[in-house]
């Protein structure tokens, strides 16, 4: 039974802004004036309501927008064991609605009139009207539901509580998989008073842990990462007749930039992603050469808000589905996905990205999870406190995790197998490094065993010249060297180079003129990290994303022509 993770750890968040939103009333629930009233109201239609009128409920997808002209609207968290909390009250010309107006998730809170009200009610398609028209009172609406979202992952409000015993690799996976989709989670994995109430009540099986609850003790043990989405409605509902216009495969950075510029110029888009947003970047705990962030951001904050703005713009997003197949049907791809679904679509832009490359050690898979991780964030920061841990590679990302968690461990030790780090990072991430005193590089040196019964207790390396080895009490090891590309799935569609990776341009045989990210098939783009020759940076794949769309414009103007000349 592992006991290792600091009770700080159970409300280990990133939220969007580092102040508490509930002190911030006027930005989180702000009153709009008399003339923003008098124009938000022409979208939408006045209607009158009875104290304790139900508004919309937990669960809900769609709910409507609410402004309030007279009277109230008491947002609340559903108890089942007693009256409901009431999280905050909406009073005259404030306004209903968090992020999940902006997709069709199931939402966290329900609504209901605090006394005899008047209000304006606008559906989804004209609220969606209204924030893009008016665009002072849609910044004004983005903004608080930004802040009420954090607020719900600050205080761990309107979600669910995991169960378990310490922090094993099914509690880490749900959590990640929860925390980096934006919603509000509590995790109990010590002994407590809170914890075994919950237990009794819920009679949770021990057997078959880690356990979700939601707040109507509704009790599901041990769930794979898809069925928390569909259980927790993260998961969108496809239509899979609907041929969209392009279908983005990956929501890493260059993934989120496509669907972004693709979205906000008109194109109906669809991302589809295997587990949440931000890729690899988005476990990244700190960005600081991505420009205009000069003190720098984390990989989940940059990609929430990308996230975020595709939705504004009218992106649709499948979370939580993999793509594991793709062919083109009379000149529709159709995209197989996860859990026997698909998404067609008349373009597709390939941003899979890559997986994490593993280390070729002894029993490596037994400690996946349960002491080798691959991300460093606040989630696992908090396993860390004054222990010394290993970062093994030396490229940024091992950079950034070396200097991230130096502020949280007793001591870092960075393995590389080459000579040193200037040919492999950052020059502002060396200096770093070399300037720390809790963090000690180690050059041609690797990983030559892990040890310990049930979790990694002990790490052994050896240096490559002289063959001297070092046994170390480590309980954490963060693996960086690099990933292979997300290509299998594709079967033959598009050429790829040796390594797996998609050809683009004139190495897919497009010639000089053609888009340098089109691929071997007609209709078929590639971005990010998935491409061959492409530069391994967030910056980079931002910038291939939103260049990539003019590429698919032109395709699909060009096929429209030829279904035009074809008809006449």
């Amino acid at each position: 039974m592992s006991t290792r993770v600091p009770e700080a750890a159970q409300s280990a968040v990133d939220p969007l802004d580092a102040t508490d939103p509930y002190a911030r009333e006027e930005q989180t629930f702000p009153r709009l004036n008399a003339d923003q009233v008098d124009r938000l109201s022409g979208y939408g239609k006045i209607e009158d309501f009875e104290k304790g009128a139900v508004l919309f409920s937990r669960g809900d997808r769609g709910a409507d927008f609410f402004l309030i002209l007279k009277g109230s609207i008491e947002i609340y968290e559903e108890d089942e064991n007693g009256p409901a909390n009431v999280i905050t009250v909406h009073r005259q010309n404030q306004f209903t609605g968090e992020l999940d107006l902006f997709n069709d998730r199931k939402i966290l809170v329900g609504g209901r009139t605090g006394e005899a009200s008047r209000l304006v009610r606008l559906s989804r398609a004209d609220f969606n009207r209204m924030s893009s028209t008016e665009q002072d009172i849609g910044e004004i609406v983005m903004r608080a539901f930004i802040l009420r979202r954090s607020a719900f992952l600050l205080h761990n409000q309107a979600g669910v509580t995991l169960i378990d015993e310490g922090a094993t690799v099914d509690l880490l996976r749900i959590q990640r998989f929860l925390t980096r989709n934006g919603y509000p989670v509590r995790v109990l994995n010590r002994d407590g008073e809170a914890r075994r109430k919950l237990i009794e009540q819920c009679d949770i099986d021990m057997d078959h842990l880690p356990a979700v609850v939601a707040p109507d003790n509704a009790v599901f043990q041990n769930p794979s990462t898809a069925d928390v989405a569909d259980i927790l409605g993260l998961t969108e509902d496809i239509d899979e007749d609907h041929v969209y216009d392009l279908a983005v495969v990956g929501a890493g950075p260059s993934g989120l930039s496509a669907a972004v510029y693709a979205a906000s110029e008109n194109l109906d888009t669809i991302v589809i992603e295997a587990e949440a947003p931000g890729g690899q970047a988005g476990t990244s705990s700190k960005i600081e050469n991505y420009l205009g962030f000069p003190t720098g951001i984390s990989g989940r904050a940059l990609a929430g808000r990308a996230w975020i703005q595709g939705q504004k713009f009218g992106a649709q997003f499948a979370i939580a589905r993999a793509a594991e197949g793709i062919r083109k049907d009379r000149g529709i791809f159709e995209i197989a996905i996860e859990c026997g679904g698909r998404v067609r679509a008349r373009a597709v832009v390939l941003a899979c990205g890559a997986t994490y490359r593993k280390l070729p050690v002894e029993n490596y898979e037994r400690y996946e999870g349960q002491g080798i991780h691959y991300a460093a964030t606040a989630i696992e920061a908090q396993l860390c406190v004054n222990e010394e841990i290993a970062v093994v590679g030396g490229g940024n990302s091992a950079g950034q995790a070396a200097v991230f968690l130096s502020g949280h461990a007793k001591h870092v030790h960075v393995l590389v197998r080459s000579d040193g780090l200037a040919a492999s990072m950052s020059d502002y991430l060396v200096r770093r490094i070399d300037q720390s005193s809790r963090i000690t590089l180690h050059t041609k040196t690797a990983i030559e065993a892990l040890q310990g019964e049930r979790l990694l207790d002990r790490v052994v390396w050896k240096h490559r010249d002289s063959g001297d080895t070092s046994t170390r009490d480590i309980h954490n090891v963060f693996v960086m060297i690099g990933a292979v590309p997300n290509t299998k799935w594709l079967g033959d569609c598009v050429a790829l180079d040796e390594r797996g990776f998609v050809l683009t341009g004139e190495a897919a045989e497009k010639g000089k003129a053609a888009s340098p990210f089109a691929t071997s098939t007609d209709g078929i783009f590639a971005v990010g990290d998935v491409r061959s020759g492409s530069v391994k940076r967030v910056a980079s794949g931002v910038g291939e994303g939103s260049v990539c769309i003019s590429s698919v414009h032109e395709y699909l103007a060009d096929r429209n022509e030829r279904a035009v000349g074809n008809v006449g």
